[in-house]
């Protein structure tokens, strides 16, 4: 049982070893939450659910994504892209952070994730 231990360790391992540019700066909804200044300007990636999507706004699609980290006003990562997820899609996104964005008429948030690449999950 020992030896089944460790090689299932070295196998993970090895899977780690093969992991993308993207997975390496894998963050949760929280962590970017927490560390948005930090991150500012900087490409992150996140996986989650999207709960919420707004279609061709402002030559953009806004989709909103929670992955259960955070809490209230930390919980809800709204993405922007040229692509789209539906309501209910596992998704993995990959954008630059931006904090403090106004797009006027009452357009303002402190954090987005701008110009992602949306991956559903099948």
């Amino acid at each position: 049982m020992k030896f089944l231990s460790i090689a299932f360790a070295a196998l993970l391992g090895l899977a780690s070893f093969g992991a993308s540019a993207a997975e390496a700066n894998l963050k949760t909804v929280a962590a970017v939450y927490q560390n948005k200044a930090a991150l500012a300007g900087k490409t992150v990636s996140v996986k989650g659910k999207v709960v919420k999507v707004n279609n061709g706004i402002m030559d953009r699609n806004f989709v909103h994504v929670q992955d259960g980290t955070g809490g209230e006003g930390s919980n809800n990562l709204v993405v922007t892209s040229k692509q789209t997820a539906n309501v209910g899609d596992q998704v993995a996104i990959s954008g630059k952070v931006v904090v403090n964005r106004d797009f006027g008429s009452g357009y303002s948030y402190p954090l987005l994730i701008e110009e992602a690449r949306i991956t559903v999950k099948k």
